[in-house]
Parts: C-alpha cells; structure tokens; sequence
C-alpha cells in the first residue's frame, strides 16, 4: 500500500510527534514537499505533506493560523510538519488550535530529523509501492495468460475476478453475455447492456465507467478488438477504483482478449473462402466433395437438417411497409433488438454479427458466406443461430416504419428455406431465393418458405407485370362491355366460379342458360380463345383476381 502519515509516525529514524489529527493519519501520502510561503496553495496538488518552519508566517495569530490551515485542507493538503527548534522552540498553540478546528494532522518534526530525509522516506515509500504494483502487475500477466491458453476465456475472466477482487464479464459483438466470473455476476452484467451498446458507437479501442445509485459497484467497461466495430466488450466491477497492481491486470485482459477474441484478416479470409467453395459444392449436389474440404471446420453440420438463409441490402425508401400491426418492443430489449438499432450502414455485416455470435454462445455450427450484395448462411434447422435470425428479423420489422419515415439507409429482406438435407442443398437454396422474392414482394424483412405453401397464391397477383398481363388480355371484353352490348365479364366470372356449370351460373347472373351459352361463344370469338382449354380458364380467373375491383381486398399485400 502507498505511505501513510501513520507509516512516517511509525518509521524509528524520523522521530515524529502527532500534535493534531491524529484520528486521520491512515491517509495516503503523495509527496512530501517543503515550502515557506504565506500561501503555498496554488503549488500543491493534493495529498502532500507540507513540511515548513514558518519562516514568513506569523504563527503565534490565531486569525493567521486559520486562515492558513483552512487553505491547506481545502487544497487536499494531507498533513503539515511543523520543524521546531528553527524558527520556534515549539509548535504555537494558535496552529495547533487552527490544525485541530480544520481536522488536519500536524506533525511535530524535531530539529535533528532534516525535512530531506521526511522527503526519502516518502520518495522511498512510493517507489516500493510502485514496484510491489508492477511485480504484482507481471505475475497477474503471467496468471492470465496462463488460463487464456489453458482454459480459454472462462478462465481468464475467473482469474481476472480474483485479481481485481471483484468479478468479470465479457460480451459479444450483439452485445449479449457471453461468460461472467463468478457465476453470480450474470444479473448484475446483463444490465449493463445498454451501456455496451452505447460503447459500441464509439471507434475502438473505447473504454468507460459506469456507476451511481442504480448499480452496486464501479465498472469499467473496454471494447476489444482492432477494426472500427468492437468485436467484443469486457467489464469489470470493483467497489473501489483500481489500483496499479489492479490496472495492470485489465490491461493484460484486454490485450489477451483481444488476441482470442480478433482473428487475423488473412485467417478471416481463407475461412471465407473455404466457406465459399463448400457452399458452391454443396450446390452443385457434391456433398461429399464438400464434407472433404471443410473437414472439422464446421462440425457436423453438413450431415444433419439444415436451414438456408438468403439476405440482401435494399434501401428503406424502396420498401413497401407491411400495414399490419408492428410487434411490440420488449421490456428489456434483446441482442437481437439492439443489432437491429444499430446497423451502422452495414446490415448484411450486422447480420453475419448476430448469427456467428448466437452460435458462438450456443457451441454451434454455422457457415456464413457473402455473396456480392447478399449473404447467405447456413445453419442446423433449430439452431440457435436460425432463432437469433428470426428474432433480429422481427426487431427490424418493428423499427422498420420509422426508419421508412427518415428516408435513408439500409435494411435486409431474408428468405428463409424449408428444413433440407446435404442432397437437397440447391433445392433448400432456390426456395430460400424464393422466400427472399416474396419478402421483397410483400414488404416484409423475413419470409419463411414454409409459409407460402401455407398461404394463398393470390397476393402474388398484385404484382405490376401480372396486372398488366390481366389487363392485356381482358381488354377487349372490358371494351366491349362499356358499348353497352352485353355483360361479357361478368358473366364469364360467374360461369368460372361454377367451374363451367351453365344452370347454376346462369341462375347467379338471373340469365337464361342459352342467354349465357350466347355470351360464352362471344367471349371466345373476341379472345380467339376455347373455353375447353383449362389453361385458357386458368388464365382468365387469375386476370379477373388480379383486375377485380370487387376482390381487392384478397389481393392486399399482407
């Protein structure tokens, strides 16, 4: 620990006598520093012990002596050593008085101790300390890099913990926990999640302390990693703050952090390229060509059930906001939540961040490939990583009309596959692509393929190509109709919807069967179409549900 008045009052070479204050000499010492001036206030710093022989003083005026006194304690002046035998025999009662008022320790300091070796004792105090710090400091370096290369980051955050006497978490790129030592300190690190959110908007390295009524302790918190965005957060909670021996432990935490936590570009690169090839393998049905090239890298995952993810980048201001009702946000927003907050012009990245790291946290595999201007995963079908996807999908979702309201920026359209296997990747890719083209379609951030077969084919028809084809090919009849001449489209609708039955069609329109019968002919003879053909009654109902003002509602983006 740093010298105190009490060390220097102890020390059998200085011969020190305690005159005032004595109940506040466990204060640290800082300096000892000698000055003879009326007011040597704006010289000091805080924490010295004054030494003087009140040259230039007037120490027997008690006025004096307080005003004096009362300057030294509000400049954080933590002792005064008063020499006698120099310039007075004894300490004057006016300043005893004025160091009791005030609670400031006075030294009495004997003609034979030179305020020089008061200095040394100090000087030598300090340095001792600071030594003690820095060999603490190398053997905490030692012992943390010792548990980061044998038990990985749990371990070097549990050592850490017992280093700063306190406890350690450390969080993903999203922001979520990723391990907390001791066990106990989850609770307390998940609240800390909007403060790592706001460390992430700041460029790294970014560091910052967190405290006040609503927390038990003091926390720092330091963003780790290289590159613009964090990679990753530690957090570490004190009751005091640190000291050096302490400092030197974090530092070394986040440097060996940082090694575990960064992987180098050129490391980054070639997985991505390994990544790359297996995908085009297993898209072109060579599953086994693929499980040789990936080896161990990706575990299991290209023998069991998996899930293709397609994304891509769209402007927001190209985006038809679905009108249904937003989700609600929830109580306390997810790691999900907060990505989806935060994109910072790279969405696809954002993504790629939020899925490695779900299945980072779950000990998954995931494979992770951009593709120009998408990205395309591919994750074990209930992994966590499909979840973290949903789940950020939907916290788009709802922030997503806002956003449209700012006009600017980018967001993801996702396209989900069906549950497929190694065989059947091309298959699991092109109904990912499929999902992704109905998302766009409908406005929506995610569709999951297994949706469409569940829903109705009818919400495509809003399409701008279909209508105009419906509206090419009904042309003529509409035309037709609005001459007066007859009611060709209806009557064609009622008699579709009757698949073709002439009573019960003709009683629906309140129409002789052979008035009907008339019109149907007529309609052939202006499309040059048979009404025998069923791709010819295929084509016609769907260019009636697309140009029909009466089943609008069947055809609204939903």
């Amino acid at each position: 620990m740093p010298p105190t008045l009490a060390s220097l009052v102890h020390h059998s070479a200085l011969k020190l006598t305690v005159r005032a204050g004595e109940d506040r000499l466990d204060v640290p010492v800082r300096w000892a520093h000698v000055s003879e001036l009326a007011d040597p206030v704006p010289y000091m710093e805080g924490g010295e012990l004054l030494l003087i022989t009140a040259l230039k003083l007037d120490a027997e005026d008690p006025d004096t002596m307080r005003r004096y006194v009362k300057r030294l304690a509000g400049a954080g002046v933590v002792g005064l050593g008063f020499a006698v035998g120099v310039n007075y025999e004894q300490i004057p009662e006016a300043l005893i008085e004025a160091a009791r008022q005030e609670r400031l320790p006075l030294l009495e300091v004997p003609r034979r101790t030179p305020f020089l070796a008061i200095s040394k004792a100090v000087s030598a105090a300090i340095a001792a300390e600071q030594y003690r710090a820095v060999t603490a400091g190398f053997a905490a370096q030692r012992e943390l890099t010792k548990q980061a290369l044998g038990a990985g980051p749990e371990g070097l955050l549990a050592a850490l913990a017992a280093q700063v006497d306190g406890w350690a978490a450390l969080y993903d790129a999203s922001g979520a926990v990723v391990g907390t030592a001791p066990e106990w300190a989850v609770r307390r690190a998940t609240r800390l999640t909007e403060d790592v959110r706001r460390l992430r908007e700041r460029p790294a390295p970014a560091s910052s302390v967190v405290g006040g009524p609503e927390h038990e302790d003091r926390v720092e918190l330091h963003s780790l990693g290289t590159g613009r965005r964090p990679r990753a957060a530690l957090a570490v909670g004190t009751a005091a703050a640190l000291g050096t021996a302490e400092r030197y432990a974090v530092h070394s935490a986040i440097a060996l952090l940082t090694l575990t936590t960064e992987r180098s570009r050129s490391l980054a690169a070639a997985e991505q390229r390994i990544g790359a090839a297996v995908l085009r393998m297993m898209l072109a049905g060579e599953p086994d060509h693929a499980r040789a090239v990936a080896g161990d890298l990706y575990g299991g995952l290209l023998d069991a059930p998996f899930r293709m993810i397609v994304a891509e980048s769209v402007s927001v201001s190209s985006v038809r906001v679905h009108p249904g009702p937003r989700t609600p946000a929830p109580t306390r927003p997810s790691a999900a939540t907060l990505a989806a907050s935060d994109t910072n012009g790279d969405p696809l990245g954002v993504l790629a961040e939020v899925v490695e790291s779900a299945a980072a946290r779950a000990g998954e595999a995931v494979l992770v490939v951009p593709e120009g201007e998408r990205l395309v995963v591919l994750a074990g079908d209930g992994a966590a990583a499909v979840a973290a996807c949903c789940e950020y999908a939907a916290a788009l979702e709802a922030s997503r009309p806002e956003q449209t309201a700012a006009g600017a920026g980018d967001e993801l359209v996702l396209g989900l596959s069906a549950p497929s296997g190694p065989i059947a990747a091309a298959a699991a890719y092109k109904q990912a692509e499929q999902a992704l083209s109905v998302a766009r379609r409908r406005g929506r951030v995610l569709v999951e393929h297994e949706q469409l077969a569940a829903g109705s084919v009818l919400p495509l028809l809003a399409d701008d190509a279909v209508r105009a084809f419906a509206d090419g090919l009904l042309r003529a009849l509409y035309e037709h109709d609005a001459t007066g001449r007859g009611d060709l489209v209806k009557s064609l609708r009622a008699w579709l919807s009757r698949h073709g039955q002439w009573d019960a069609a003709a009683a629906d329109l309140g129409v002789h069967r052979h008035t009907l019968r008339y019109r149907m002919r007529r309609v052939e003879e202006i499309l040059g179409r048979s009404l025998d053909d069923p791709d010819v009654r295929m084509e016609l109902w769907l260019a009636l549900k697309a140009t029909s003002h009466e089943t609008s509602t069947d055809m609204s983006v939903t």
